[in-house]
This record gives C-alpha cells, structure tokens and sequence, in this order.
C-alpha cells in the first residue's frame, strides 16, 4: 500500500517502475504517477475461480 507522499517520493526517485497490483484500489495520486504502473489481478483471480470449480489444480497459476 502507498500512503502519504509514497507516491510523491517514487515519482522523485531513480526508480524506472515499479509495478503494483490493483488488489487494493490505486489512489488517484498512484494513477498519476508516472513510473507506478499498476496490474490488474482481475484474469488470474477469475481462472483460479474456474479452475477449483473445475476441480483442476491452482497450484501451476503461480509457476
């Protein structure tokens, strides 16, 4: 989680990315930044759905 001036402090840093995921909503000033890149987990929590529900393995997603 990024709170405060995190996102303020990132943007001035030397870091080229840094990559975030959307299981907690992004404040609008993460979205802002520019080298905050933010990956949605939405298509991997969806096949794990499937998958148990499929009764097939979950274990092989996080190869």
């Amino acid at each position: 989680m990024l709170s405060g001036g995190a996102s303020n402090r990132i943007s001035a840093s030397r870091l080229k990315e840094l990559v975030i995921t959307d299981s907690i909503q992004p404040t609008s000033a993460v979205e802002a930044t520019q080298n905050i890149r933010v990956l949605s987990i939405a298509p991997l929590i969806g096949e794990a759905i499937a998958r148990t529900a499929g009764e097939e393995s979950v274990s092989s997603l996080f190869d």
